[in-house]
């Protein structure tokens, strides 16, 4: 790995252009011009997310891979809780400018490996140079087949809550890491994998998108706790059920190491971008049957307040400003 940086914005983007093609049936004009020219549907979701040096990762422990799948990745999970079809996406991209060239020219495979999977193109962007490294990523999408985005509201009383996907793991790969650097991932491999290279699940919204019932949807980032409310709103609840045999046995295992509750360790930890729904009680089995990974986590209620097996839940999820 050279530690030299780049020695030009031009080197930089030539980085970019090796790794991001330049023709796609999305793109009429591509990067290199003023502005990229798009083939665009009438109706689109649109996202942006930052993801900033030792706010979100810490290169102690996030490869540069790693830093560019999620930037992406984050994304990518909200398109999906739309239940949406991603189109393509623009990138910022800022740091020191003594950044070794490697560094970025691996940080551009992690990302671009994770676009061609999803056959997005970048569109364009902007450079600059600052005190830590910032992504930001603004990323749209269409509806799927189905014609229709998922919102969050429309939840109604005895509806079934519903995620696809692990809660809880994503915060006990954040605690590990903390604490022992990358040397965790040999013991807590799942957790680890979660917390630096998340999943969007972008054909589980797909699916959702097209059952009926589905009410609404969402992604978990910054935890059940907190999340569940958004969806929810001020005037509806919920009665959590999170038994053991839901949880990853990760999740249990750092529960009993730290002792700690395992219900409540799943549902205050953020950055799970698993999806949050709701759906009508006649057809939670349908969908349970139709979508991979879907589980049963509660019941909407008529008042406000979350109660978690039976207790109320008071703590709350991760807020970048409390």
């Amino acid at each position: 790995m050279t530690t030299a940086p780049f020695a030009s914005e031009d080197n930089f983007l030539a980085a970019i252009t090796a790794r991001f093609p330049n023709v796609h049936p999305h793109m009429i004009l591509g990067r290199g011009d003023d502005c990229a020219l798009l083939n665009c549907p009438g109706t689109m979701a649109m996202t942006t997310d930052l993801f900033v040096e030792d706010v979100h990762f810490r290169r102690g422990y996030f490869s540069p891979q790693d830093v560019g799948h999620k930037s992406l990745a984050v994304n990518l999970s909200d398109i999906a809780a739309m239940g949406g079809k991603p189109l393509g996406f623009s990138l910022g991209l800022a740091g020191p400018p003594d950044t070794p060239a490697a560094y970025w020219e691996s940080l551009l495979d992690g990302m671009a490996a994770l676009a061609a999977s999803q056959d997005i193109p970048l569109v364009g962007g902007d450079l600059n140079a600052c005190a830590k490294i910032v992504v930001s990523v603004t990323l749209w999408g269409e509806a799927g087949p189905s014609g229709r985005m998922i919102l969050r509201e429309g939840a109604m009383p005895g509806d079934v809550l519903f995620a696809v996907g692990d809660v809880g793991l994503s915060a006990v790969g954040l605690s590990v890491l903390e604490e022992h650097g990358p040397d965790a991932k040999a013991q807590w491999p799942d957790s680890v994998a979660a917390h630096l290279r998340p999943a969007p699940k972008i054909a589980e919204g797909l699916a959702l998108s097209g059952l009926r019932g589905v009410r609404c949807l969402m992604d978990v980032s910054d935890g059940l706790a907190r999340d569940l409310p958004r969806l929810l709103g001020q005037k509806l609840g919920a009665d959590l059920c999170v038994e053991p045999d839901t949880l990853h046995p990760e999740v249990l295992h750092r529960a009993k190491e730290t002792g700690t509750d395992p219900a409540e360790l799943a549902v205050v930890g953020g950055e799970d971008y698993a999806l949050l729904g709701a759906c009508h009680h006649m057809r939670f089995l349908d969908i349970y049957t139709q979508v991979p990974g879907v589980w049963a986590l509660g019941t909407v209620t008529d008042s406000p307040g979350i109660t978690l097996n039976g207790r109320t839940l008071t703590r709350k999820g991760f807020d970048h400003f409390s």
